[in-house]
C-alpha cells in the first residue's frame, strides 16, 4: 500500500515537474521529496520520472500511475469530507436554487421540510439563469440547483418533475392552430437555441441537431435567458420545444403552446457537483425527494405529468 505522503509527493511532482516547487508546495525539503520519489521508484520497480539537470519529465509507468491515482485520491478526499460532515452533523450553510418558474414550489417545499429537520443549518434560495447555471455549480455559489434534465458533468439525484413537451411558435404562425404537431416539425423551421454554456445533453434533448427520422434541424437564433428565447420565437424568429407549464408560468399574446404528441415527457430535478456531496446535499436532495412523493404532509405527489 502506498503511504499518504508518497502518493501526496508523487502526484504534485507530477503536477509540477520540478522538485523545488514540489517541495515548496508540500513544505518539505527538496531531499526528502527526490528519498520519497526513489523509495517509490523501487517498490514499482522502474524509473516514474526522467531526470535531467534542466527538466523532469513522467515517464510511460509515471503517467499511467498518476491517471490511475488521480481519481481515486479524489474519491477518498470525497469520502473524507462526508465522513466528517456526518460527524459534524447537517449544519451550516446551503445554497440552492432554481431553474424555471414551475420548479420554485417544490424547490421552497423542500426548504421548509430541510429546516424543519436541520434547524442548525441555514438555506439560501436563488433563481439561476440559463447562462450561470452551470458556473454556479462549479464555483460553489449554488451547492443544489432544481433542473431539468440531462445536465452534463453534474450528480443528479431522482426526477421530482414530469411535464409534457409543446412547442412554443408565434401566435401568427401556422402551426399555432394545430391541435398538436410532430417533432418532425422541426425539421421544417428554424428552432431557437439554448445559450452556448448550456449542456450538451440537454441541447440534444431540447433542440436536436436531427428528428427522429433523420431529417436535419435548421437552427435559429440563440438567447441568454428563456424570457429572451419566447422572444425570439415571439418575432418569429424560430420555434422552440418547451415544457407544457410554460404556458402557466410564461403566458404571453404573441406566443402560442402547440403540444408534441410523440416526444418523450421533460424530467426536472435536483443536480449538484460530484465532489461536493456533502452532508447537508444529501440531506436536502433527500428532503426533495420526499416533497415530491408528498411525504412532507402537504399536498400528494408532485412527480406528475402535468396536465395543462
Amino acid at each position: 500500500m502506498l503511504e499518504r505522503l508518497e502518493t501526496e509527493v508523487f502526484l504534485a511532482l507530477a503536477e509540477e515537474l520540478h522538485f523545488g516547487r514540489t517541495a515548496e508546495r508540500l513544505h518539505l525539503s527538496t531531499g526528502r521529496v527526490s528519498q520519497l520519489v526513489k523509495k517509490l521508484e523501487r517498490r514499482i520497480g522502474g524509473p516514474l520520472f526522467d531526470r535531467t539537470s534542466r527538466s523532469v519529465r513522467l515517464t510511460a509507468v509515471g503517467r499511467q500511475l498518476a491517471d490511475d491515482l488521480v481519481p481515486v485520491v479524489a474519491a477518498m478526499d470525497a469520502a473524507l469530507q462526508r465522513a466528517e460532515d456526518a460527524g459534524r452533523g447537517v449544519t451550516g450553510r446551503l445554497s440552492v436554487a432554481f431553474l424555471g418558474e414551475w420548479t420554485a414550489p417544490v424547490l421552497l417545499r423542500a426548504v421548509a421540510l430541510f429546516g424543519e429537520r436541520y434547524p442548525d443549518c441555514r438555506v439560501d434560495v436563488r433563481e439561476a439563469q440559463l447562462a450561470d447555471s452551470r458556473s454556479s455549480l462549479a464555483d460553489g455559489s449554488v451547492d443544489v440547483l432544481i433542473a431539468s434534465y440531462p445536465f452534463d458533468g453534474m450528480a443528479r439525484g431522482p426526477v421530482l418533475l414530469t411535464e409534457r413537451r409543446v412547442l412554443a411558435v408565434a401566435a401568427g404562425h401556422p402551426l399555432a392552430a394545430e391541435r398538436s404537431v410532430s417533432v418532425e416539425v422541426l425539421a421544417d423551421h428554424p428552432v431557437v437555441q439554448y445559450p452556448a454554456v448550456t449542456s450538451a445533453g440537454f441541447k440534444r434533448d431540447r433542440t436536436p441537431d436531427r428528428t427522429p427520422s433523420g431529417r436535419p434541424v435548421p437552427k435559429g437564433p440563440s438567447g441568454a435567458t428563456f424570457s429572451e428565447l419566447l422572444s425570439l420565437v415571439a418575432m418569429g424568429r424560430g420555434v422552440l420545444p418547451v415544457g407544457e407549464h410554460s404556458r402557466r408560468y410564461y403566458p404571453r399574446p404573441d406566443v402560442a403552446y402547440v403540444p408534441i404528441h410523440d416526444a418523450p415527457p421533460i424530467e426536472r430535478g435536483p443536480v449538484w457537483l460530484e465532489s461536493n456531496t456533502t452532508a447537508r446535499v444529501r440531506a436536502f436532495v433527500q428532503a426533495a425527494t420526499d416533497v415530491a412523493e408528498g411525504r412532507d404532509g402537504v399536498t400528494g405527489p408532485l412527480c406528475v405529468l402535468a396536465q395543462g
